[in-house]
């Protein structure tokens, strides 16, 4: 074996040894069950600690505490608010989330995707879920637009997705009360009172400020990446039902 050889060899041993102790850390962070309970509770969206804590019954420095814990593992990340910017989301680190599953979302009979002005984020969902599921779905703002931002459209149609029925409406008439609403935007989550609330909140940046392709390429992006890992999840009130005979 040549010094050459030699170098690879110990390099590709390097390697391999790092992702075991990674692996290890995430397995350790894991093994507690309160944490895997924060774990299960992000599977399907992002939350707020103090959230975290009223849906889990934890006092607030078990959650500061199993936090830290997962943030070491990189299991989860924290996120600043775009509307409160004193309040924080945590949210999953799907690449390091290999070996977690989580409960089914069942009997759904549509998935309605939220945002502020219902003019991109909530669009794309809609339209990119629309593709992934047989679930049905829609979408709706808590402050409308007039019309869809010309740049959604556009990563849309780049995208193969069909935009032709695009129009904004207002969640008080889109919105019923089995359906399953996500809130893909801070705002819209926190405008919404509390008994109101979307049963799922997805933190992703709203790309309207920036106004750029490619920050509506990273939305849809992150959208598609949620909307493929939730949708196996979820399963339409229609499959329940038994078929009628002919």
């Amino acid at each position: 074996m040549t010094a050459t050889d030699s170098s690879v060899t110990i390099e590709a041993m390097n390697i391999e040894e790092k992702s075991r102790i990674k692996r290890a850390r995430v397995h350790a962070a894991l093994g507690d069950p309160a944490r895997l309970a924060v774990v299960d509770t992000l599977m399907v969206g992002d939350a707020a600690p103090s959230e975290l804590g009223a849906l889990l019954e934890m006092p607030t420095n078990l959650v500061a505490h199993h936090l830290k814990v997962l943030e070491e593992a990189d299991l989860v990340v924290r996120t600043r608010s775009e509307g409160d910017h004193r309040r924080t989301y945590v949210r999953l680190v799907p690449e390091t989330l290999a070996i977690v599953t989580s409960p089914s979302l069942t009997e759904v009979p549509r998935v309605v995707f939220v945002c502020t002005h219902n003019s991109a984020r909530s669009q794309l969902a809609a339209a990119i879920w629309a593709r992934r599921s047989h679930v049905p779905v829609a979408s709706a703002g808590t402050r409308p637009a007039e019309r869809v931002h010309p740049r959604a459209l556009k990563v849309a149609r780049r995208h193969g997705l069909d935009t032709d029925a695009w129009r904004t409406a207002q969640v008080d008439d889109v919105v019923s009360s089995d359906d399953l609403v996500i809130a893909v935007c801070d705002i819209a989550y926190e405008d919404l009172p509390v008994e109101a609330r979307p049963r799922v909140h997805w933190s992703v940046p709203d790309p309207a400020p920036t106004d750029t392709d490619a920050a509506f390429e990273a939305a849809y992006s992150e959208l598609a990446g949620r909307i493929d890992r939730l949708a196996p999840l979820v399963s339409s009130t229609e499959a329940k039902r038994p078929r009628s005979k002919s």
